[in-house]
């Protein structure tokens, strides 16, 4: 299909413009008058331009539209409606232009679950699944609602994670800068003192000398160095499945940070099949479907091992038991919410339980990690200078006046 941007005027007289996937301008002007606008002109964007128009929707824009979805069928309006007054109100980019394609494909007989499959960049197939189960079950309100919920859970996640990442960040690239400034020119200035002495040089001094020197002959490598190990990192992630369980096993057990991650995965699949098993969506099509949220094979490993022996028989409990990956506490909760037939309330506890260690654990390493790197950038800065200024002031002290 080919993408048009369009000019039209509504049944009000007012100009709309916005873009839409056909397959020509034929059909696009079909299209546009089943949503009730009038095409006036249109303009086949070229692949080049594509690339750039398609910009990819942001969550907060999906926060938004979950937001005002649920609104909107809260207040009593019908789907089609719904999304033709959100089109309407949208300023021109790609959520607009996906909301009046929601629309057109609504009007032109598909369900909703239908065209929201058509864009797989914004709604996943969780998402997607949820809505489907909505749809049958009559609680497409109650859906918007947990997927609003579950979106500015991972924004704010998001969030804490940049600012827990920010001051090493920070700290690091000035250390690195004043590093490198001592190395290239402080060092040479002082290296034909040091040299003049006539005296075996200690290892530290030897070495930072010639750390200077490389670092004048082969400057280029320093950011060559760190892309090129990133480029292979994530070929090799990419190079095989066995490779890529071998990297998120490794992420799982990096210290302090990999306890988080796995509440981090956790979280998030237990919250999503909450929302699906009070949806209406069966445990084993949940589970199924799970996989894909945890973003980690050895969680996702795992949770097909819980769908594989639910399957042979077990309890839900049994199978997530089975797994080693939950702690005892969040196995009893998913067996009583089994056993009383409350089992997304149990789910529900699961995930605000590791939301809650998530949260607690993130403060905890960003109220270590500020010191930790005072000091270890402190002992970075510290051990140039002594290796530098070391020998020269050992020569001095012997002077005698």
């Amino acid at each position: 299909m080919a993408l048009f941007s369009y000019k039209a005027v509504n049944a009000e007289g007012l100009m709309v413009t916005g873009e839409m996937e056909c397959p020509n301008d034929i059909d696009l002007e079909s299209r546009l008058s089943r949503l009730q606008l009038e095409l006036i002109r249109a303009r086949e964007i070229k692949p080049r331009a594509k690339l750039f128009a398609r910009r990819k929707i942001s969550r907060q824009e999906m926060i938004t539209l979950c937001f005002q979805m649920e609104q909107l069928i809260a207040a009593g309006v019908s789907i089609l409606d719904g999304l033709v007054d959100l089109r309407d109100s949208l300023d021109e980019g790609p959520l607009r232009a996906m909301v009046a394609d929601l629309a057109e494909s609504i009007q032109g007989g598909q369900q909703f679950s239908q065209a929201v499959a058509r864009h797989p960049q914004a709604f996943s197939p969780v998402m997607a699944s949820l809505i489907q189960a909505g749809e049958v079950s009559g609680e497409l309100q109650r859906v918007f609602e947990k997927l609003t919920q579950s979106l500015k859970w991972e924004d704010e996640l998001m969030a804490q994670t940049k600012k827990l990442l920010m001051y090493p960040a920070f700290a690091g690239t000035v250390v690195i800068g004043v590093a490198l400034f001592l190395l290239v020119y402080l060092v040479p200035q002082l290296a034909g003192f040091i040299k003049s002495m006539n005296k075996t040089l200690p290892l530290p001094t030897a070495f930072m000398l010639g750390l200077s020197d490389f670092i004048r002959g082969y400057w280029y490598t320093i950011p060559i160095t760190p892309a090129g190990a990133a480029i292979a990192f994530i070929a090799y992630t990419r190079s095989s499945a066995k490779a890529r369980l071998r990297v998120d096993a490794w992420k799982l057990n990096i210290w302090m940070v990999g306890p988080i991650l796995k509440k981090i995965a956790l979280a998030r699949f237990t919250g999503f099949f909450s929302m699906m098993f009070s949806a209406g969506v069966t445990v084993l099509e949940a589970l199924r479907i799970g996989e894909k949220v945890a973003g980690n094979m050895v969680i996702e490993n795992a949770i097909r091992r819980t769908r594989e022996a639910i399957v042979d028989g077990k309890s839900i409990g049994d199978g997530f038991q089975s797994t080693g990956m939950f702690p005892p506490l969040v196995l009893r909760m998913v067996r009583i919410g089994e056993t009383t037939g409350e089992l997304d309330k149990a789910l529900d506890n699961v995930n605000y339980f590791y939301d809650r260690d998530v949260r607690e654990d993130i403060a905890k390493v960003q109220a270590m990690i500020e010191p930790a790197m005072t000091v270890i950038l402190g002992l970075l800065l510290g051990s140039i200078m002594f290796a530098v200024l070391g020998p020269i002031y050992d020569v001095v002290s012997k002077v005698k006046f």
